[in-house]
């Protein structure tokens, strides 16, 4: 029986958000500083995207805006990756990746400001019902957590420089529109040196892993996170309605959950599963506009590295 194109790209998104769930797991175990790991994947990445660029002969835009905002974009991904890196050793991967997902409300809240786009009745309350699951799921964790309120910090602030690297992404392409390997070229040379000043000062001693078996895990997650499950995602996104795909990026958090619960035995309440469902339900319809704004959305052409970079 043949499989239809909506059911192997909805295989392929699921595919894609597990893969980086499980991205957290590494970063879990490694021993390298959370500064440090987000240098190495950005800068394997690009290694990659270039040979990928090189080999597509993909045109660099000649706009000196589109190469300056590509950059900044690829340096607030830099911390983004960090700041979650620092969250998972505080929290845990399934809390900290669910905190990084409230990036969606910080984009919001960037297209208000900067681009005058209006919000809905549905997604202000969606962003209550993100706070009220974030305090849920804070609760218990802070009762026996030293760490817990480094963890939330990070994680939280994760999501908002998540937010505004998708939001120079938008900008670069209003500045020129830039081939995809070509422009996550840039953005992974942005985002590792960005990196090297605050990892040399913070992750001084875990800048290399320690041993083999460390330095094939960053590899892997420097390709397979980084580029395989993109590559899965930006199949999958243009073949799926916008509320199949809000629903299904919800698998990342989801996976990363379990993994926290089942794999590194972390002690998970059931409040905090109740918290952690508000906020996957929050950040689902927080996804979602009505038709009208969908089309007249200036951010529309960008959705496909919205949603991507939802993702980690």
């Amino acid at each position: 029986m043949a499989v239809s194109s909506s059911q192997s790209a909805t295989l392929g998104l699921i595919i894609g958000c597990i893969i980086f769930g499980l991205g957290s797991l590494i970063v879990a175990h490694v021993d390298v500083g959370g500064f440090a790991m987000a240098f190495w994947r950005l800068a394997i990445s690009g290694i990659v995207f270039t040979i990928l660029a090189t080999i597509s002969k993909q045109a660099k835009p000649t706009s000196s805006r589109a190469l300056v905002f590509a950059l900044l974009s690829g340096a607030f991904l830099g911390f983004d990756l960090a700041l979650w890196h620092e969250s998972i050793y505080a929290v845990g991967p399934g809390i900290s990746t669910l905190l990084n997902s409230l990036q969606i409300f910080f984009l919001a809240a960037f297209g208000f400001i900067l681009f005058q786009e209006r919000q809905t009745i549905l997604q202000l309350i969606s962003l209550l019902i993100a706070l009220i699951g974030v305090a849920f799921i804070a609760s218990p964790e802070f009762d026996y957590n030293a760490d817990a309120a480094q963890g939330f910090i990070t994680g939280i602030i994760s999501g908002a420089m998540l937010a505004a690297s998708m939001t120079f992404i938008r900008l670069t392409h209003d500045a020129a529109p830039t081939p995809i390997f070509i422009l996550m070229q840039r953005i992974s040379i942005g985002g590792s040196l960005a990196m090297i000043v605050p990892m040399l000062i913070i992750d001084n001693g875990h800048l290399l892993p320690s041993t083999l078996g460390d330095f094939a895990w960053i590899i892997v997650y420097g390709t397979v996170m980084q580029c395989l499950a993109w590559g899965l995602i930006a199949y999958s996104i243009p073949k799926l309605s916008l509320a199949l795909t809000g629903l299904l990026l919800l698998s990342e958090p989801i996976a990363a959950l379990i993994i926290d619960y089942f794999w590194l035995q972390k002690a998970i309440d059931s409040l905090q599963w109740f918290g952690a469902a508000l906020t996957m339900l929050a950040i689902y319809l927080g996804s979602l506009k009505p038709k009208s704004l969908q089309e007249n959305s200036k951010l529309k052409r960008y959705r496909f590295f919205a949603r991507f970079y939802r993702q980690k």
